[in-house]
């Protein structure tokens, strides 16, 4: 085992290092019914959302700039129910990552996918969700916080958060315990610009991410949209900040990431799985 991964399973194991999700997470996930692999980046979302077919190559550039198109035509249920019916209404099999993460009791994980595997590994374990929203007229925050008991959610405010139960951010959203998405260009806009003057991050989720480093896993950096909720999302991150898995590198990415101090690893999802059974294995042979 490598030292870079070392390093990895050790601060993650004591809650010095932050896993951060991305679609790549989701690979192998499949719907049982029909084989289909589970639509999770920019290009099998427009997609699924289309019918199977591409839409205009501006539109093909990026699931936000699609699905605002979608939103100005049909108006915002339909991307909504777009993403219910994907990620609420079909049955996923289940992620080898997200039941590893889960397994291994981790204090916090950001999850920028809009799924549910996450939540239902976290579903027998008391636990903090914390759900991005935007465009809600009338409030300060760009969050809903629900405290799940070990059998269902409700909806509490950040001051009644109990930090020492494990904490699921989905800064993008998620159906459950009902649905709230960023996921058109507006809702974008709208999130980022709250990111960035504090009003989507919890105080709680503030003081806890001081001095953390992050694991990227499964999130491509090409895109001014990911760059920007990730560079938020981890802000006050520790120096060094963190490893970013990205085989193959473009040197757009290279540049962001050592901006941010990040180390990126020449390695995928796969590998990392492969690699954490390993270690798992030597810590139960020691």
């Amino acid at each position: 085992m490598s030292s870079q991964f070392e390093n990895i399973f050790t601060g993650l194991c004591d809650g010095s290092v932050i896993p951060y999700l991305g679609p790549g997470a989701l690979n192998g996930v499949i719907c049982p019914a029909n084989g289909k692999a589970i639509p999770a980046d920019s290009e099998s979302l427009i997609l699924a959302m289309n019918n199977g077919q591409p839409m205009a190559p501006k539109l093909m550039y990026e699931f936000p700039r699609a699905a605002m198109n979608v939103e100005l035509k049909k108006g915002r249920s339909a991307v909504n129910k777009f993403l219910d019916a994907t990620y609420r209404d079909t049955q996923w099999s289940t992620s080898a990552l997200h039941e590893w993460l889960a397994q291994q009791k981790l204090p916090y994980i950001i999850d920028v996918n809009r799924d549910t595997q996450l939540q239902k590994q976290y579903a027998g374990t008391p636990h903090t969700l914390i759900v991005g929203i935007a465009r809600m007229s009338g409030k300060e925050y760009r969050f809903r916080i629900y405290k799940h008991d070990g059998a269902s959610y409700s909806a509490i405010e950040q001051e009644a958060v109990d930090t020492s139960q494990p904490i699921l951010f989905k800064p993008l959203g998620t159906p459950m315990p009902e649905s709230n998405y960023i996921a058109s260009d507006a809702d974008f806009v709208d999130y980022i610009t709250e990111l960035m003057g504090g009003f989507a991050i919890p105080s709680f989720v503030k003081r806890l991410r001081q001095n953390k480093s992050y694991l990227l896993l499964g999130l491509r950096l090409n895109r001014d949209t990911d760059r920007m909720v990730f560079s938020d999302v981890i802000f006050g991150a520790d120096k060094p900040a963190g490893w970013a898995l990205i085989p193959h590198p473009t040197d757009k990415e290279k540049r962001y990431l050592e901006k941010l101090n990040v180390e990126i690893v020449n390695a995928d999802v796969a590998d990392f799985i492969a690699t954490a059974q390993t270690w798992n294995s030597s810590l139960a042979a020691a």
